[in-house]
């Protein structure tokens, strides 16, 4: 097995967030109630968890700031182009599942 450096590690991890980031943008198809259903996070908590990264390090960025890194734009805008309603069954699956901190 190839031995990464820490360097190394970081600068992957990186480029895989900036990927994913990516797709799902352009995945705007995907609602976020999708993807918490079928794994658990969604674009807003990839966005809390890099607020909170840069939080945790001093950084003073806010939810909104934090979002519009995800989305690429600001978040209502996303709402307003993208979001749409979700069906019954897709909202009693998500308070189903619904992890403790959303």
């Amino acid at each position: 097995m190839t031995q990464l450096s820490d360097e190394q590690k970081r600068d992957f991890e990186a480029a895989a967030f900036r990927r994913l980031v990516s797709h799902l943008r352009e995945r705007s198809d995907v609602q976020n109630i999708d993807l918490m259903n079928l794994a658990g996070f969604c674009r807003n908590c990839l966005s809390n968890w890099y607020r909170e990264a840069a939080n945790a390090e001093g950084v003073d960025l806010g939810k909104d700031q934090s979002r519009e890194i995800v989305y690429g734009m600001p978040y209502a805008e996303w709402q307003a182009l993208n979001q749409t309603e979700a069906s019954d069954a897709k909202k009693a699956e998500f308070e189903a599942r619904r992890p403790r901190d959303h």
